[in-house]
């Protein structure tokens, strides 16, 4: 069963995937391509949805490789798919067939690649990893397995938009404390006190720190996008129960 797929032309003839919410068999506020294992989704349909992403990546449900994430600075390289999830937020390899994966529903889900070395690496980034380097550990990672950065492109998928992330004070001032330049990634807000926060941005800017040869933000805002996307802060504003995680991946071969 096909299901829909996003791409990036910075990614284009490496496969990769950012999955939507859609083309699953989860119910509810799962509806319907749930990939989150840390969801309390009923597990065996969260399994179904993994292995649907699997065959349309082109590999077994047991070489999707997605790390069991803790909003770190952590890469980690790998050669071969794990019996239990790595705590961290990156991976990169250089071996050809195992898809490297990350989840989001707000954070950013980044895949890299550098095709003319044969490899990539998939991150993900809320706030707190991009601003503690998840990307610059990424694109160090994939060097150490002869990438070049000059001919790393980065594409950034689904992510909450500018528009659409509110912050209060001390967030705002936790940027700014770490370099004043910062300020240029926020915009005031309606609220008193608070402001709007361009994460895609911020991302992007890491990205070019770290020497990336290419920077795509798709531009889709996962909490503007109910149809395609879950969102976090969608379901925290609802007070609903849980909600879906969306997956991002890539592989090579």
């Amino acid at each position: 069963m096909s299901i829909p797929v996003l791409q990036s032309k910075a990614l284009a003839g490496v496969r990769h995937a950012f999955f939507t919410r859609q083309g699953g068999v989860s119910e509810g506020v799962y509806a319907s391509l749930n990939g989150g294992v840390g969801s309390s989704d009923v597990r065996e349909r969260v399994l179904e949805n993994r292995a649907r992403m699997a065959a349309a990546l082109g590999v077994g449900a047991d070489r999707l490789l997605v790390p069991f994430q803790i909003h770190s600075p952590d890469c980690l390289i790998v050669d071969a798919p794990w019996s239990e999830r790595p705590r961290c937020d990156a991976l990169a390899t250089a071996t050809p067939g195992l898809a490297l994966g990350v989840t989001g529903a707000d954070c950013g889900m980044i895949l890299f690649a550098d095709a003319r070395a044969g490899v990539i690496g998939a991150a993900h980034a809320g706030w707190k990893g991009a601003l503690t380097g998840v990307v610059e550990a990424t694109v160090a990672a994939m060097e150490k397995l002869g990438a070049r950065r000059a001919d790393v492109s980065v594409a950034l998928g689904p992510t909450i938009g500018a528009t659409s992330y509110e912050v209060g004070p001390e967030f705002f001032e936790r940027f700014v404390a770490e370099a004043k330049d910062h300020a240029r990634f926020f915009s005031p807000s309606k609220r008193d006190g608070h402001k709007m926060f361009d994460l895609p941005a911020f991302i992007g800017f890491r990205a070019e720190r770290a020497g990336a040869a290419a920077f795509e933000n798709l531009g889709l805002d996962t909490y503007g996008d109910e149809k395609r996307f879950y969102s976090y802060r969608r379901t925290t504003h609802r007070k609903e129960p849980d909600y879906g995680r969306l997956v991002s991946a890539i592989v090579l071969g």
